[in-house]
Parts: structure tokens; C-alpha cells; sequence
């Protein structure tokens, strides 16, 4: 296997971003229309958050579960905002991180993706999805 190769090489780079001024409805949305489980929330390129479909999927069951669940989850993501439900803390990583530090940072965390940053700029992501066909290459 390749050795310090960097995340640059396998990172997601055509990102879908939510704003603090969209909705849950939205971010729902575009999980699945994209296929994809997480969304970084920026404000220009700058990042301030993750949302993943995770966290919308803890709000809508924690509240309630009805026969008309298009319904509910409408309520209860009109009850939240997206800087409410975002992950704040961030570990981020570099362009230049290895495959390896990122796939170490996420063995530890209980996360699944890694904001790539240069300073405060968001320029990709880096998912277990990714880390995963990056392996599937290597054999």
C-alpha cells in the first residue's frame, strides 16, 4: 500500500453546503437527492458546522412517530434550526493530511467524515466512503 499519500488525492471537492439560513426540510432534501450522509454548513467557504442525516434522523424519531411520517418530519424539523442540530466542534484536517491520519482520526471518533480545510476554507471532505474506495483501489 502507498505510503503519505494525502487526502487531497480522494477527497470529495463538488461539495453540496447548507447556510445557517436554510432549513432541516432543505438539508433533508439534499441528502437525498445527492446520496450523500453529511453536509458541511458554511457561511460563504468558510465552515461553521457539519449536519449529518444522522442528526436529522435522531430529531425526527426522538419527537414523534405517526402513520403520516412526511408529516411529522416536517413539524419537528420546523422546530429546529440548523445551527441547533449541526455538529459545532469540528476536527478538521489539511489538503497535505495523509489517508492514514484521517483514516486514525476517524477510527477513534465516532464521526464519519473530516472537513478539509486550508485556514478557515472549506475545499473538500474526506468520508469513511471515501477512505473505503481508496482501499478497494489498493487490492
Amino acid at each position: 500500500m502507498k505510503q503519505r499519500v494525502p487526502v487531497s488525492t480522494i477527497m470529495s471537492k463538488n461539495l453540496i453546503k447548507l447556510n445557517l439560513s436554510d432549513d432541516l426540510t432543505k438539508a433533508e432534501a439534499l441528502f437525498k437527492k445527492h446520496h450523500i450522509r453529511h453536509i458541511p454548513v458554511v457561511n460563504g467557504n468558510k465552515i461553521l458546522g457539519m449536519l449529518s442525516y444522522t442528526d436529522l434522523l435522531r430529531i425526527a424519531y426522538a419527537d414523534a412517530v405517526d402513520e403520516n411520517e412526511i408529516a411529522v418530519d416536517v413539524t419537528v424539523y420546523n422546530m429546529f434550526s440548523i445551527e441547533q442540530v449541526m455538529a459545532r466542534k469540528l476536527v478538521t484536517i489539511t489538503p497535505e493530511t495523509t489517508i492514514k491520519e484521517a483514516a486514525e482520526i476517524l477510527s477513534v471518533n465516532e464521526f464519519h467524515a473530516l472537513p478539509v480545510v486550508e485556514g478557515e476554507l472549506l475545499v473538500g471532505i474526506v468520508s469513511t466512503t471515501d477512505l473505503i474506495r481508496y482501499l478497494i483501489e489498493q487490492y
